[in-house]
């Protein structure tokens, strides 16, 4: 079906959406704009007098989220330090698991392609 994933970017207030008639095509966009933002990304830790002190490890920078059909929600967040992690679900986000040597971007894949 012609444009039934979507990749949703958000990096600070900025939100840019892009359709994908295929899996395969969004997650290549989804990573390709993940390690790109991934090595300019560098943030400094954040002290807030209610809630304590955010290393940059501690900051989601940027997150990519795929939506597609019948799939729900998944995606990458890019941290403050340049690290990046997988993840499922809308409400509740649950981190996925890397193997190995798998990269937040294979780890996704293997979990959607599943």
């Amino acid at each position: 079906m012609a444009g039934s994933w979507r990749v949703t970017l958000r990096v600070g207030g900025a939100i840019e959406r892009e359709k994908f008639g295929s899996l395969e095509a969004a997650l290549a966009e989804l990573e390709s704009r993940g390690r790109a933002l991934q090595g300019e990304t560098r943030a400094k830790p954040i002290d807030t007098k209610i809630l304590g002190r955010f290393e940059p490890a501690q900051q989601v920078a940027a997150r990519l989220e795929l939506s597609g059909p019948g799939r729900g929600r998944s995606g990458v967040d890019v941290r403050g330090d340049g690290s990046a992690a997988a993840w499922t679900g809308r409400v509740r986000r649950q981190a996925v698991e890397e193997r190995g040597t798998e990269s937040p971007y294979e780890a996704l894949r293997r979990v959607i392609s599943a």
